[in-house]
């Protein structure tokens, strides 16, 4: 028996932690190691093509794959953000899944990277886009005959898009990974309350009042340009207009919540409330993970440094949480 039968023998056996540190096992030693092509792919969504990078195991049978959708503002398809830095987190993700037989495509979100033609005025983004781009994207990869179950995979505001994009393409499941479980504008009031003069808080509020009420304000002081400029302020509109614990309730699907204990952008109590609206969906808060997947202290110069750090190592943890998941759906 082969290294991969001899684990999924383990996995049948639903013993958890001998599953666990075969999957811990594998991650380290690479006794799995599927043969992996990686080629570029395309999305025509008639109002724009969209591109993105397909890893593919080499199979003779279908394959599950993920579809990763990256965060907010212009964070690309591995994870880089050309405000925040280069930390390569969702490529590195894509790969611990190809070595484990799971395709993956990720993709620049219009608007952004490779993908910026496709909506070059943020003005014209919204989330009902994004939303409509990650369930042209499924059927896509659905009608794939390389392709088995279909799993949607977000990160930060990504979980959002892919709550939302599940129902309609019928995803066998979802994993909302650093994921807000709050309207993203009460988000904004709490981590701008500790960070901004009391001025400046008091105009922030007002500026998030009018957008929640689907009013744009022009008047933005030079200091919160960066959050609520005005060619920004349609997408917030819709942004705020969404619910993602309501969304997320509404899943019929199986269901992976995944939340760092040192994550600076998003708290262990979002993770919990969408336990909470979805009780079936499993939950792993992984101690000491940080937003952009790394082990890192609660210590901001360390915390910021990492998110330009391409390598650093993803938490192993992560990994053996999502491959246990999805293996799950495999032998389901």
């Amino acid at each position: 028996m082969g290294a991969r039968e001899s684990n999924r023998h383990l996995i049948d056996d639903g013993v958890m932690m001998l599953r666990v540190l075969a999957l811990s096992l594998t991650l380290f030693t690479g006794f799995v190691q599927a043969t992996v092509l990686q080629r570029p792919i395309s999305l025509d969504t008639g109002t724009g093509e969209l591109f993105g990078s397909l890893l593919l195991p080499k199979s003779d049978a279908p394959v599950p794959v993920v579809l990763i959708i990256s965060g907010s503002g212009p964070t690309d398809r591995d994870g880089n953000n050309p405000d925040g830095g280069r930390n390569d987190s969702l490529k590195r993700l894509a790969w611990v899944l190809a070595k484990h037989n799971i395709a993956s495509v990720r993709y620049d979100k219009r608007g952004v990277a490779a993908s910026l033609a496709a909506t070059p005025d943020e003005r014209n983004l919204s989330v009902e886009a994004y939303v409509a781009d990650a369930e042209a994207w499924s059927q896509k990869l659905k009608a794939d005959p390389r392709f088995g179950k279909l799993i949607l995979l977000g990160h930060s505001e990504g979980a959002l898009i892919a709550t939302l994009a599940a129902p309609s393409v019928d995803a066998a499941a979802v994993i909302s990974m650093s994921g807000s479980a709050r309207p993203v504008d009460q988000v904004l009031r709490q981590q701008l309350s500790n960070r901004l003069p009391p001025p400046l808080m008091l105009r922030s509020n007002e500026l998030l009042d009018s957008l929640k009420a689907g009013h744009t304000d022009d008047n933005v002081p030079p200091q919160l340009q960066v959050i609520f400029r005005p060619s920004v302020q349609p997408y917030l509109i819709s942004l705020f207009r969404q619910d993602p614990a309501a969304a997320f309730a509404k899943l019929k699907m199986p269901a992976l919540i995944i939340q760092g204990t040192s994550d600076i952008q998003v708290g262990v109590g979002d993770a919990k409330l969408l336990k909470a609206a979805k009780p079936d969906a499993e939950l792993a808060v992984i101690e000491g993970m940080n937003h952009v997947m790394r082990i890192v202290p609660n210590d901001v110069k360390r915390q910021l440094a990492s998110y330009k750090d391409p390598n650093l190592p993803l938490a192993a943890e992560l990994g053996t949480r999502i491959l246990g998941f999805i293996d799950g759906l495999r032998s389901s």
